[in-house]
């Protein structure tokens, strides 16, 4: 995919401030502390089991026909007192390659759900009732990318969707090394690894026996604050059979339509700058 990396997480992450506002009153509201230099991404070794154990992590889930999973996204937001307060959603995912997506997200915030059934992609908000339906394009990984540049909507395990994981993030690698085991994340046994690509440093927990990824972490260099965003992934399913009408809703079909629209186009040209991560004034689409 061309999309940059960061800016990806930084839109999830301002979509989903402003669902959080709802709920959290003005606490997300503070005008943003002076910028401090923003430090050089990380340069250096990349040694080969890093890599190794990536490209195995990306084997298994861009093999997959099917996957299904569950992740609890975390994102970090300055509080009014400069702190920053962690956020959370929860979503339950099903893809079939191809052509088919189900992100469906029902925790801390507006429940929203977003379907693609090869043809067409419906992001829909269950409690305005309304949804944003586009014809779509004739696979996954270019329908992510077409709906964030149409809506600036991105799901924040979408490295984890697309047909080859390993091929995005080896762009532009400066950086890969393996950390160590740990018997923690996701009940299994996981190996460590972090690399920088794209101006994000990412840790990722990828499991010793299956490959799957449990957790991963990222930092963006050009965030001065340094936030943390994180997804934490469960109940992986890889090639279960699903039924075609799981990519579609009559009832999102059926609710008020309403037009995918970029945040860019009402943001002050300043408050655009993708990466930011300053709160949008207005909701990014339906679908966070």
């Amino acid at each position: 995919m061309k999309m940059r990396t960061r800016n990806r997480f930084a839109t999830a992450a301002v979509a989903l401030a402003f669902a959080m506002s709802a709920m959290a009153g003005s606490a997300l509201a503070a005008p943003a502390k002076a910028k401090a230099p923003q430090p050089a991404a990380v340069k250096g070794e990349i040694q080969p089991k890093a890599v190794d154990l990536l490209k195995a992590m990306s084997d298994a889930i861009g093999h997959a026909k099917t996957l299904g999973f569950d992740v609890i996204s975390t994102y970090e937001s300055p509080s009014r007192y400069g702190p920053p307060l962690a956020y959370k959603t929860m979503s339950h995912v099903a893809l079939q390659r191809p052509d088919k997506l189900k992100v469906v997200t029902t925790a801390d915030g507006p429940p929203t759900e977003f379907y693609y059934d090869g043809k067409t992609m419906m992001s829909f908000a269950v409690q305005e009732n309304l949804v944003a339906m586009a014809d779509a394009p004739p696979t996954v990984d270019q329908t992510l990318e077409a709906l964030y540049k149409t809506s600036g909507t991105y799901f924040p395990f979408a490295d984890f969707l697309v047909s080859d994981p390993y091929a995005d993030m080896a762009k532009s690698l400066t950086l890969a090394f393996y950390i160590g085991q740990s018997n923690v994340v996701g009940g299994v046994t996981t190996d460590m690894v972090a690399y920088e690509s794209e101006g994000v440093f990412v840790q990722v927990w990828i499991g010793a026996d299956d490959k799957l990824p449990r957790m991963a972490r990222a930092i963006f260099f050009d965030d001065p604050m340094r936030l943390r965003h994180q997804v934490e992934i469960s109940n992986w399913k890889l090639d279960a059979p699903m039924k075609p009408e799981e990519f579609t809703s009559a009832k999102a079909a059926g609710a008020s339509k309403i037009p995918f629209e970029h945040p860019s186009t009402h943001q002050a040209p300043a408050a655009a700058h993708a990466g930011s991560g300053k709160p949008a004034t207005k909701p990014a689409s339906a679908a966070h």
